[in-house]
């Protein structure tokens, strides 16, 4: 079974050694998983991976796009960028610099319930990456004509994102979908709320989700883990951050599936695209549900690869397009899952018959015996072929520690997929086709 990594504060107590940390998981090769809470309820969790000369650093606050307020809705990204822009003891080109000299990586994503700052540099390096990315993390100035500089910045991000019409059809699809939820709101928010937003508001956001027991950092590679606990204090007490004893991490988000109630079951958007994008989809499970491992097993065999039942059919026999898939989304309340096609005009109609189709097959028959063999084969090697670098292990221990709290091992994830049955992934699919299903159109 998964490790359930705990917040209560009989954990503190557990780990009061916390440069040594409690061990999760030992593999082979002396591959090590480690995880400790420091002062201040900061999460430290890493893997050791003794054959890498490189380390990748994730640190994870949990705040995305979906915890905005009226006023302030855009200020996650927007923190995203201003955070790179320069502290009180940094520039932005400082930090630049610092990495570049070094030939190292980084940079930041948000998403709809965390933020993360990340980097990969040489073992010998990581000192200065821990240091630039707490600083960043911890003492952000939020100049306010950096600030004007970068909202222009956002502005043409924002247009890029308009010019792709598979972003454009994806963004409404979910928008659509997801009604009145905060998860339709547009991560990077719309050109309305980032002309908008002062930085009062964007400042206030940051002193409220900035905190340390917010605070997940996730390490990967050629590293020990007591190294790793000390650059973090003595980073973070450095560039200012109090980190009293005893303190409890935030608790995680409560994770319980609420209704969604789509905004439309139809939505046409026109851009003057030379070519149409049809996305149809419809309310899914929740990020933890029991039944994630079969909806990856739907996925690859609907719509995940070449050998798949859509691109077969949509394109190899019938060579109505380019693209097409299926694809998921899970988070703490809800989720969605939808099939994607792109197609000249003409043949639309066509494409989201066979859409339809498809789905509906694999709800009233399920797939045979041959397709789930090659499904958890397929789904198997990508896994693991997934998880041989640094940034991947990395990305997976600040996802595991900030969303879940339960570690799950590769082994672990590999038995949970073979271990899908035909009728599971049968019922998943029935219980889908119950759900309502919307349909977007990008022209």
């Amino acid at each position: 079974m998964p490790i359930i990594l705990p917040t209560d504060r009989a954990s503190i107590t557990e780990e009061l050694n916390y440069e040594v940390g409690r061990v999760i998981e030992q593999g082979e090769g002396g591959n090590e998983v480690r995880r400790s809470i420091l002062p201040g309820g900061i999460r430290v969790i890493t893997e050791k991976m003794p054959s890498l000369r490189s380390v990748s650093i994730g640190f994870w606050v949990g705040v995305g796009s979906r915890d905005e307020q009226p006023g302030m809705l855009g200020s996650t990204h927007f923190l995203e960028h201003l955070l790179f822009k320069g502290t009180h003891t940094r520039s932005a080109l400082d930090i630049a610099q610092a990495f570049d000299e070094v030939g190292g990586e980084s940079n930041a994503l948000t998403a709809k319930e965390h933020t993360c700052y990340y980097a990969r540099v040489l073992g010998e390096d990581v000192a200065m990456a821990v240091d630039v990315l707490a600083d960043m993390v911890s003492d952000a100035v939020l100049d306010a004509e950096l600030l004007e500089q970068e909202r222009g910045v956002i502005l043409e991000e924002l247009a890029m994102d308009q010019d792709d019409p598979t972003d454009v059809a994806f963004e409404n699809f979910v928008e659509q979908l997801m009604g009145e939820n905060p998860l339709g709101r547009p991560i990077g928010g719309t050109p309305e709320e980032i002309r908008s937003v002062p930085r009062t508001s964007v400042w206030e956001h940051y002193r409220k989700f900035y905190t340390p027991d917010r605070l997940v950092i996730s390490a990967a590679g050629g590293l020990e883990h007591a190294e790793i606990v000390r650059l973090v204090l003595d980073s973070l007490t450095k560039h200012g951050w109090s980190l009293p004893e005893g303190v409890a991490p935030s608790q995680r988000r409560v994770r319980q599936r609420v209704d969604i109630t789509p905004g439309a079951l139809e939505r046409e958007v026109n851009k003057g695209f030379e070519q149409t994008n049809i996305v149809m989809g419809c309310p899914s499970i929740i990020a933890g549900d029991e039944r994630r491992f079969a909806m990856s097993v739907l996925n690859s065999a609907l719509g995940g690869g070449m050998s798949s039942r859509l691109f077969q059919e949509i394109r190899e026999k019938r060579g109505l397009a380019y693209s097409t898939f299926s694809f998921s989304g899970s988070y703490s309340d809800a989720g969605y899952f939808g099939m994607y096609a792109g197609c000249l005009p003409a043949k639309v109609e066509q494409v989201q018959e066979l859409l339809t189709e498809e789905f509906a097959k694999v709800a009233s028959e399920g797939l045979t015996e041959e397709e789930l063999t090659k499904v958890v084969g397929q789904l198997g090697g990508a896994t693991i072929m997934g998880s041989e670098d640094s940034g991947s292990r990395m990305s997976r221990l600040g996802r595991a520690e900030l969303d879940s709290g339960k570690y799950t091992s590769l082994d672990e994830l590999l038995e949970r997929i073979r271990a899908v049955t035909l009728d599971e992934v049968r019922e998943l699919a029935a219980w889908l086709s119950r759900q309502q299903m919307v349909t977007t159109i990008v022209r």
